[in-house]
């Protein structure tokens, strides 16, 4: 048998898993994001890897013996947050329970623990497995050992091997300690060579092997400033390099025998999880109190062949079970129904039948907890049943209360509130190829527990929703907005199929066209679609500048042609090839495929329970992503019409919205000003940096300026700027400081609101829309710096969501008021889209401004711009 140990980095992988989740509680306020991350990461680790043997070491110390040399080493980093602090017993606790060794060593790192034991493990005829978060660590790849570092999230991961290695950084796992030493290392304050960076460390290591060998040889440098600080700091090269070696000749006191896994403790695992509130794992436990083998607690209920009044009361909790993602027109399963009357299971031949059920499912006084709503409306619309009366959305509040979980499996997030007596879909119903139907019973069964766990659910949500103060969000305008959304999805957007096809044959035409044109400077005929063909082209034939080469080839992505742009003639074709190629397979023949014969409309779903920022998403098809950039994707907008002869498509969209909500927000005087005197925001920026008057503002200036105002709206940084505008680092840096000179407003509420974050964990929109951003904290510097423009955006760019979603709201609310014929087909980013009859137009031109514009009020006023025409396209 082979033998395989997994050696793995505790701290660095608890670290990894509390900043990839949001901050979770048990009942007991303990927080255990942390440790459910690491559960989860130990479960994939058993179950891919299979080890025979298997540690997980952790640091014992805040000191070691590296501070002896350099007292600074990890000086920089952050004091760990209490919420994962609080965590670490718990782990060792959880690895005890999994009857998995643990170690640490007084004075040395949890890395000096793994390296002395792979070494051991391959002196030993070990297959080796190294599991951390930290790239310190791939200095100890070899034949036999592999690295394994997670890159974000808690699932995906780079393999270190010593070709890996190579074809990343063009040198040997050995050489990473002299790169260290060269370039520093931030997050664990080892000073390196100041300005030398990763490039630089590895041409010079390329080129001379070692650090000592280099340190011997700099005379032979190219560079005077480069040769100067090599000089300069070689002493500080080599004791960075020592800093950075992982000592492999620890004085462990564990031997590799003791390290052998025989799998866990049932009991303890199941104790654990319990406490901690992990009732979604518990399926996955095997061991003496099997958790699959024990019976659900019994539940009564009764399988009608009647539909009668006395099944219904003021309120009831209903499922109806549809498994197909794309429910428009899929099979319902059955329906699920429980009050105080009792629980019942309707067959839905029965229920598509009965007067009684349709005539309960309309009656808009009795109400409904359902679990995505609009789901269930648009499925039994299809059906010719009209379902209203929904009161309480039990996914939506999920929704509301934990945004960065997507789950939309009713168990799942029962679990997640200790409600454990409903069975997962999947495992009732499998996956993908295998998922079949059950029984009756035991799909009447488990439709009836989904409908007992949703008033339980809403009694949970109910509470937690008027704690965070977002009761008003959820009833005022999430669950509003779902029905709207219900309606725009049943009613479709017309598609002109003859005219879609004939764009495609003109793409196909315009292909060929731009292909012979590829082949004419080319010099000759290849498959423009494969990299590889393509890269000899390019880098063999052309001689073009190879910036990336792949263990396949020459990397052709798109980032690298963008580069060899100016170099030669060929790219801006290849480019154009590419981009009218994605078209005509994405959206020509894709739109084709998603079209209903029947009603010639495609009836995209609306995600609304998807993003962490609050904005909707479409699919199937997706009709936000239509590339309108480019011509011909514009085009592609013709073949969207009215349902009507005679009636226009008009379409409203607000303008700068998220800028207007950052004047808003940072309260910036010269910004509110601004919109306030209704100038041109981009102009007037360019007019504040560059300290000119109106007319001097040249169109570069303006270009700047509308690259900053929305950069700095995603927290851009200097580095960002200047490559959109192509300008050098330092320039754009400078452009960033006099645009806070300008607008201070706006640079304080960047500052406070990072900080906010620091102590609250999470932001808030203006209504009350929230974001957990645990990584905050981060000690990483791009985690943390990519938290902290997270936290700058979302309360801008969550606002303008709720403001479009509050306008659609009072429009379909003023369409009936006004009793027009007009409907409201889609949404797309902050773009509003109707149909309405010829008549109504006036009409439109009037209302729809108003209504969008008065949506919220804000420190400026909202400004919408409308037009219309017989097409989407001619609506612009």
């Amino acid at each position: 048998m082979n033998k395989k140990i997994v050696l793995v980095d505790g701290n660095s992988i608890a670290y990894r898993a509390f900043f990839a989740l949001p901050l979770l509680n048990n009942d007991k306020g303990v927080h255990t994001n942390a440790i459910y991350g690491f559960t989860m990461i130990l479960n994939r680790i058993l179950e891919q890897e299979k080890p025979t043997h298997i540690l997980v070491a952790f640091d014992a110390g805040k000191t070691t013996f590296r501070h002896s040399t350099f007292s600074e080493y990890k000086g920089g980093r952050q004091k760990t947050p209490p919420e994962l602090s609080e965590q670490f017993p718990f782990l060792r606790e959880l690895l005890d329970a999994y009857k998995i060794a643990r170690y640490e060593l007084e004075n040395y790192e949890a890395d000096d623990i793994i390296g002395t034991l792979s070494l051991q493990a391959e002196k030993e005829g070990f297959e080796v497995k190294v599991i951390s978060g930290d790239k310190d660590l791939t200095q100890l790849a070899s034949d036999r050992v592999t690295v394994d570092i997670t890159k974000k999230g808690i699932t995906d991961v780079d393999s270190y091997t010593p070709d890996f290695i190579n074809e990343k950084y063009g040198i040997t796992p050995e050489r990473i300690i002299d790169m260290k030493g060269l370039m520093g290392d931030s997050s664990d304050n080892i000073p390196g060579v100041p300005g030398v960076g990763e490039k630089t460390a590895i041409k010079l290591l390329q080129e001379f092997h070692t650090l000592e060998d280099l340190l011997d040889s700099i005379d032979k440098v190219s560079g005077k400033k480069l040769k100067e600080k090599l000089e300069e700091h070689k002493e500080q090269a080599i004791m960075s390099k020592q800093l950075a070696t992982i000592y492999r000749e620890a004085p462990i006191e564990i031997g590799i025998s003791e390290l052998e896994y025989n799998g866990y403790d049932g009991d303890q695992v199941i104790k654990l999880f319990k406490e901690l509130g992990f009732n979604s794992l518990l399926d996955k436990v095997e061991g003496s109190e099997k958790i699959e083998d024990q019976p659900l607690e019994e539940i009564s209920y009764k399988i009608v062949d009647r539909v009668t009044d006395d099944m219904f009361s003021f309120e009831s909790s209903l499922i109806v079970e549809v498994l197909d993602e794309s429910y428009h027109r899929a099979d319902i399963q059955g329906i699920g129904i429980s009050n105080e009357n009792g629980n019942f299971y309707i067959p839905t031949k029965l229920a598509l039948e009965s007067e009684t059920f349709k005539e309960w499912a309309k009656d808009n006084d009795k109400r409904k907890i359902v679990f995505d709503g609009k789901k269930s409306l648009v499925a039994l619309r299809w059906k010719g049943i009209d379902l209203q009366g929904i009161d309480f959305d039990c996914l939506i509040a999920s929704y509301i209360l934990n945004p960065s979980d997507s789950t939309d499996d009713v168990a799942a997030i029962a679990k997640l509130k200790g409600i454990t007596d409903v069975q997962t879909d999947e495992t009732v119903y499998g996956r993908g190829a295998k998922q079949s139907i059950p029984d009756e019973k035991e799909l009447s069964e488990h439709i009836v527990r989904k409908a007992v766990a949703l008033k339980k659910l809403q009694d949970i949500f109910l509470q937690e929703l008027q704690e965070n103060e977002q009761y008003k969000l959820f009833t005022d305008l999430e669950m509003p907005l779902s029905l709207i959304l219900a309606e725009m999805e049943a009613t479709g957007v017309k598609v002109d199929v003859e005219r879609l096809k004939a764009m495609g044959e003109e793409l196909k035409a315009h292909l060929q066209e731009l292909e012979q044109k590829i082949y004419e400077l080319a010099g000759e005929e290849f498959n423009i679609n494969s990299p590889k063909q393509l890269g000899v082209i390019l880098f063999e034939k052309l001689q073009l500048t190879v910036y990336k080469k792949t263990k396949t080839g020459y990397s052709t992505s798109a980032d690298i042609l963008e580069k060899l742009a100016k170099e030669h003639e060929i790219i801006e074709y290849i480019l154009h090839y590419r981009q009218v190629g994605k078209l005509q397979s994405t959206y020509i023949e894709g739109l084709l495929k998603v079209v209903h014969d029947d009603t010639c409309k495609v009836h995209t779903r609306f995600q609304q329970a998807l993003t962490q920022t609050g904005r909707l998403s479409s699919t199937d098809p997706n009709l936000q992503n239509i590339p309108i950039r480019l011509e011909e994707g514009r085009k592609i907008r013709q073949a969207f019409v009215p349902s009507k002869k005679d009636w226009f498509m008009f379409a409203a969209d607000y303008s700068q919205i998220e800028l207007r909500v950052l004047a808003h927000i940072a309260n910036d005087e010269n910004l509110i000003q601004a919109f306030t005197n209704d100038l041109d925001i981009h102009t007037k920026t360019a007019m504040d940096v560059f300290h000119v008057k109106e007319d001097e503002v040249t169109s570069n200036m303006r270009r700047q300026a509308k690259a900053v105002n929305f950069g700095i709206v995603y927290g851009i940084s200097d580095f960002g700027l200047s490559q959109n505008l192509g300008i050098t680092r330092k320039e754009a840096g400078q452009f960033i400081e006099r645009y806070f000179a300008s607008f201070p407003g706006v640079k304080e509420y960047m500052e406070d609101i990072v900080e906010d974050v620091r102590q609250k964990g999470y932001v808030s929109t203006l209504l009350h829309r929230r974001r957990y951003i645990p990584e905050i904290t981060a000690r990483n510097f791009n985690v943390r710096s990519f938290a902290e423009r997270t936290a700058m955006n979302t309360p801008i760019q969550g606002s303008a969501a709720d403001i479009i979603k509050k306008a659609m709201i009072d429009m379909a609310a003023r369409l009936k008021e006004e009793k027009l014929q007009a409907k409201l087909l889609l949404q797309v980013h902050d773009e509003l889209i109707f149909e309405a009859p010829e008549e109504e137009i006036e009409t439109l031109k009037k209302i729809v401004p108003e209504v969008m514009e008065n949506a919220i009020s804000l420190k400026v006023p909202l400004k919408v711009d409308y037009a219309y025409g017989k097409t989407w396209y001619d609506a612009k």
